[in-house]
């Protein structure tokens, strides 16, 4: 992939959806909950008044309507500010 985010945006591959319930019920793609969690995958630069607070490889949370769906080589990602970022772990 030679995807490069620019400014203070972040390119996150987020987690699989669950495909069960904890009861073993297999869950319909209708009904699949977007994850709201996920890895950085590609890091912009910053600005000159933005310093980027996450790096490729972390795993981050974020808001439920958080960034833009993009999809490149048959993968979907998410394009987003670095301040839709929740938090990272």
């Amino acid at each position: 992939m030679n995807v490069k985010p620019l400014s203070d945006r972040v390119l996150v591959l987020p987690n699989p959806a669950e495909e069960k319930t904890a009861g073993g019920l297999i869950i319909p793609d209708t009904a699949k909950e977007k994850p709201l969690a996920g890895k950085v995958v590609a890091v912009g630069p910053g600005t000159s008044e933005i310093k980027m607070e996450v790096a490729e490889g972390d795993t981050v949370l974020y808001g439920k309507y958080a960034g833009t769906e993009i999809r490149i080589d048959g993968t979907d990602y998410l394009i987003m500010k670095q301040s839709d970022i929740l938090a990272k772990f």
